[in-house]
């Protein structure tokens, strides 16, 4: 299995959250291969100020070539929540599922409708750095789940 996260975010090695990252990267890896790709281009940054509704068209331009046939999950406040075990069946039984996580300005809701489903971690708003953390989280999670592995107990 394959899973790939496509953020709206600038490419950092951060002290802070480099290192969660790469731990779930690495205890995913007997299960998956997990990727996570930071897009932040020039026309997002100038979208960001001009409008919502540009910042939301800039995400959907950047995040349109790695739709694929893959299964697509977009993260997005409005969604239904999801608990762990209705997100480990979201990755059962797929051999390539994208994650998608918006700018500050979320997704338009035309790509949220070419996506197979849209979720939501909570109702609290969190930093976009912390939502991956939590993403990651929740997907070695969900795989230890489908595998039957303690962790999640």
């Amino acid at each position: 299995m394959k899973i790939n996260i496509y953020i709206v975010d600038k490419k950092s090695k951060d002290k802070l959250y480099a290192p969660l990252i790469e731990h779930y990267i690495k205890i995913a890896k007997p299960f998956a291969k997990v990727e996570v790709f930071e897009i932040y281009t020039k026309e997002i940054n100038k979208a960001h100020d001009i409008s919502t509704e540009a910042a939301q068209k800039s995400y959907t331009l950047a995040f349109n070539q790695h739709l694929n046939a893959a299964y697509n999950i977009a993260l997005d406040p409005a969604s239904k929540d999801v608990d762990s075990f209705g997100f480990s069946n979201l990755l059962k039984d797929r051999g390539v599922v994208n994650f998608f996580i918006g700018g500050a300005y979320g997704l338009e809701s035309d790509f949220l409708g070419q996506c197979n489903k849209s979720i939501s971690l909570g109702k609290i708003t969190m930093s976009h750095k912390l939502a991956k953390i939590v993403l990651l989280e929740q997907i070695f999670r969900g795989l230890t789940i489908l595998n039957n592995h303690p962790y999640h107990k």
